[in-house]
């Protein structure tokens, strides 16, 4: 079997997350009960093969040898391979109910992290999250499918083996006994030293792989300034560092095997010469000697397969650790009794829910009452702060009638977005209040509350899917017609029409066969879709040629159409047109009005768009 190497991360709390693993296999229980019956079979045909050398010697002296032998060999015969068979069953079925078990806690994980708030996100790198969905649920799949079954067998072999060698001869026992422990205490030593090189391996792979990933991703910067030679000495110097690290570890845990296997042959020749010794003067017979010198021989693989298994189930298990706190980590709470319904209006003109898709909507209370959805958005006093020690709002209000555009200027980190993802309930506000056509959306069911919200971002993220399903995914019910009359309106239709299978053109790689204007086309054509009635522009055009922005502008004219939107630019040119412009610094509302007010004013945003000041 191959040498596996161990991992020095363990889990901190092997009880909880041995109880949590175990929770998940008991879904399975009666399969893994059935892997437990066959591994146990396994061991005892092995266990019980072996002890029949005794009785199979034995009968050679006694009368009627041929047949004795005979039948002692079919007997023999057949209990290997009942162990056979049970070895392969147990295999096959552990196997199975491995996958089972990986299964139900991949997608718990997907569907736990989906529920997590955007600060899960804000606090830990994409790459990191993906790491809980490869390299820890592999290594669960790997100790399930290889370690757990393995780790229960060698442990049984190794008792089993110990208590027939008592059966067979105690006294010869004593002497394997000081060998067992002779091969625990060098595993153990050996196993000590190797995990200081294992821990400066494991960095020193780190730091590589972020090396060569920042490198790779980087290529278009290093050939503009011809680093390639730079980048190549830094790469030396990491590989180097690895190469050493991953030496003085795989130099001392290649020990282990040949340690014990020749802690073994010392053992086994010594019980040899005590053991014939002893039935030289009668004082055992040959057969049981044949036996046990086969149990003294067998004894090492199963001890060296076990300290291997448990480091590797151990290291599984941190891995497991990782996903079970995940798991742990409370999701967005959701205290909102309002909802989003489809109306219309009856004979008397009063609203009525209805299930059919009518294009208007009403906010339905627990009561049922309905409120009509205008679109009017209100901040009065609200303060927020990403961290409790860092204030990034202070005191804003604002009023946002509906059909209204309202603009944010400022430098970066004035808080224009944290204003937009207030009112998405991405984060919850820490004082003050935030009315959605008079109703605090506190009260306002997360769903309902986003799915009458649009947001074009200035970072697009496209699917791996067709052009048609990217806009679709705006609105999952939406028709080919509504898609492609959505695209005409962000202007985007041209464009795709000219693709080599048009709206079926697959997007691959996040867009990257699309231009960045094009990307932000698509982005408009799924908020167009969704028909939201208030609209959110988070520096939609910031990355996009002139002659784009005004193919977008164009498009957005006929969105905008009877919507509030909100909209965060640092092309000035792009707000001028807004009904209210408000100026942020430092999280405070410093200025507002329209284009015409504040130009009368000479403040900030006089020297902003004159060209007197710049953002930051």
């Amino acid at each position: 079997m191959p040498t596996r190497t161990p991992s020095t991360k363990k889990p901190k709390d092997l009880k909880a997350t041995m109880k949590t693993l175990v929770s998940y296999m008991g879904r399975h229980k009666y399969i893994l009960l059935a892997v437990a019956i066959m591994v146990a079979l396994s061991v005892i045909a092995n266990l019980m093969g072996t002890y029949m050398i005794k009785p199979v010697i034995n009968s050679l002296t006694g009368p009627q040898p041929y047949q004795n032998l005979i039948r002692g060999v079919i007997f023999t015969a057949a209990i290997y391979i009942v162990g056979v068979l049970a070895a392969l069953g147990y295999t096959q079925m552990m196997a199975k109910s491995a996958q089972e078990i990986v299964y139900d806690i991949r997608k718990d994980l997907f569907v736990h992290i989906q529920s997590l708030p955007l600060s899960f996100f804000d606090q830990r790198k994409s790459g990191d999250i993906m790491s809980y969905f490869t390299n820890d649920v592999d290594t669960i799949s790997d100790a399930l499918n290889n370690s757990f079954a393995s780790v229960v067998k060698n442990f049984m072999q190794i008792t089993g083996t110990m208590f027939m060698l008592l059966i067979l001869n105690w006294r010869l026992s004593l002497i394997v006994a000081v060998a067992y422990v002779m091969m625990f205490l060098y595993i153990r030593l050996a196993a000590k030293k190797s995990k200081m090189y294992y821990t400066k391996q494991q960095k020193s792979l780190g730091e590589l792989d972020g090396y060569i990933q920042e490198m790779v991703s980087g290529q278009k910067v290093v050939k503009t300034f011809n680093h390639e030679e730079k980048n190549l000495e830094g790469f030396r110097q990491r590989n180097a560092m690895l190469r050493d690290a991953g030496t003085g570890a795989q130099a001392y845990a290649a020990t282990m095997i040949p340690s014990v296997v020749t802690i073994s042959y010392l053992n086994y020749a010594l019980v040899a010469f005590i053991g014939g010794l002893m039935v030289l003067r009668g004082w055992t017979d040959i057969g049981s000697l044949a036996s046990y010198l086969v149990f003294v021989r067998q004894a090492a693989a199963p001890i060296n397969q076990f300290t291997q298994q448990t480091n590797f189930l151990l290291s599984s298990l941190a891995g497991a650790e990782r996903i079970f706190e995940v798991l742990k980590i409370k999701p967005e709470e959701d205290f909102g009794d309002v909802t989003l319904v489809n109306v219309m209006k009856d004979e008397n003109g009063k609203l009525k829910e209805t299930s059919q898709r009518t294009g208007f909507w009403a906010w339905k209370e627990k009561d049922g009452n309905l409120i009509a959805q205008k679109g009017e958005v209100v901040l009065r006093d609200v303060d927020f702060g990403y961290a409790k020690d860092k204030q990034v709002l202070k005191k804003v209000s604002l009023y946002a009638k509906s059909g209204q555009t309202i603009a944010f200027v400022g430098s970066t980190g004035a808080g224009k977005t944290t204003i937009t993802n207030l009112i998405n309930r991405f984060y919850d506000i820490d004082r003050g209040n935030i009315f959605y056509d008079g109703i605090d959306i506190m009260r306002i069911k997360k769903d309902s509350l986003r799915s009458s919200l649009g947001m074009v971002l200035q970072d697009t993220h496209l699917f791996t899917a067709t052009i048609r399903e990217n806009i679709r995914y705006g609105r999952l019910d939406a028709t080919d017609e509504e898609v492609e009359k959505a695209a005409i309106s962000a202007n985007a239709d041209s464009f795709i029409r000219r693709l080599p299978q048009g709206y079926d053109t697959m997007v691959t790689n996040d867009g990257a066969n699309l231009s960045q204007g094009q990307r932000q086309l698509l982005a408009i054509a799924r908020a167009a879709v969704a028909d939201p009635p208030v609209l959110i522009l988070d520096e939609a055009t910031s990355n996009i040629d002139t002659r784009t922005e005004d193919l977008i502008e164009k498009g957005m004219d006929a969105l905008m159409e009877n919507r509030t939107v909100f909209v965060i630019a640092h092309r000035l040119s792009t707000v001028r047109n807004a009904d209210a412009i408000m100026v942020l610094e430092n999280g405070e509302i410093i200025e507002r009005g329209n284009h015409d007010d504040l130009m009368k004013k000479n403040g900030i945003y006089h020297k902003l768009y004159t060209g007197l000041f710049e953002l930051s």
